[in-house]
This record gives structure tokens, sequence and C-alpha cells, in this order.
């Protein structure tokens, strides 16, 4: 379970019950804000500390390393590749997921504030469940051994209208809040 903290930390996902996947990814056609790049720090629920390196992979396309206090425990070092996307007055990553969770895309929310603080965001699961179950969005449930999470199939930019409606904001879930290493 540790692995999935770590993913949460990046949190791309909200494994703490399921998660929120798409068909496609975001495209590359976006670069990340330049702050985003660089090293961050959190303390984490159960008092651990986790670092979180963000660099570029190549043309719009980025990667996230994370790993626990101990930058030499090779155990703990988890790398992930992701895409980003500015829609209104939010940002979104998608990164993929191996096949053992559907090799689909989970998609998150990020902004960074003043603080020079990271704050990451999944979707709630319940609220997408509900929205899908509406048919506001196309998509499935999908079962996990955590409970149940949701496939959305409608187009990302049927996706993005729908998150980036103000009054969509109680869809998001704040899983995870960096500070900036060195400041």
């Amino acid at each position: 379970m540790r692995a999935w903290r770590m993913v949460v930390a990046v949190s791309f996902l909200l494994l703490s019950g399921c998660l929120v996947t798409v068909k496609d990814p975001i495209p590359a056609n976006e670069a990340a804000p330049i702050p985003l790049l660089g090293e961050w720090a959190r303390t984490n629920e159960w008092g651990e500390e986790q670092f979180l390196q963000i660099s570029r992979s190549g043309a719009n396309t980025y990667k996230a390393e994370t790993y626990d206090d101990d930058p030499d425990n090779l155990d703990s070092r988890k790398e992930y590749g992701f895409t980003v996307a500015h829609h209104g007055r939010r940002w979104y990553l998608s990164l993929g997921l191996p096949k053992r969770l559907g090799a689909n895309f989970a998609i998150a929310g990020f902004e960074l504030t003043p603080r020079s603080e990271l704050v990451l965001y999944s979707l709630d699961v319940d609220r997408i469940l509900q929205v899908l179950e509406q048919g506001v969005l196309e998509g499935e449930v999908v079962e996990t051994s955590q409970g149940d999470g949701a496939l959305i199939t409608s187009p990302l930019d049927k996706v993005f209208a729908y998150l980036d409606d103000p009054a969509n904001s109680d869809v998001f879930v704040e899983v995870a809040r960096y500070q900036r290493v060195g400041q």
C-alpha cells in the first residue's frame, strides 16, 4: 500500500478508495507552468516525509519522481510520466496506469499557490459516479479491490467543460499539499 500512497502523493489519484480514469490521455499540446518543475516535499498523514521531483521528459511531457526521506532507498523511488492541460482557471494532468489497473489514464487537478505550494486534487469518485448515472458524462463503474471506481468515456473536451464549470468545483478533493524545497 505504501507505493499507492506515493501515487496519491503524486496524486494523480485517490486510492484511499478508488479512482477516476479516462480512456484517452491529455494530449501533449501544452507546456506545464515553469514553477511546477523542481523539487517539492511534504509530510504525509503517517508522519513520513515524501519528496516529489518534477522535470521535463520530452516535448510537453513530464516526469514525476517520488521518494521517501532517503533518496538512496531505491525501493521507495517511483517514476510517473504525465501530460498537462490548462482550461479556464484550472490545470489538469493525466498519467498512464499499469495494465493491472486497467491501462487507462488517471486524471487530476493541480494548482501552484503564491506561498510556493503545489496542491494536488483528485476527482471525488462518488460525485463522478452520480454524474455518470445522471448521463451528464458517459462512462462506467469499474470494480476494484478498494471499491467502485469510475471510467469516463466521454471525449476530453466534454470532461473539461464539466470540470471547468464553477458549479462543479465540489468534485475536486485535495489529496496532497507540497512545499517547494529550499523555500
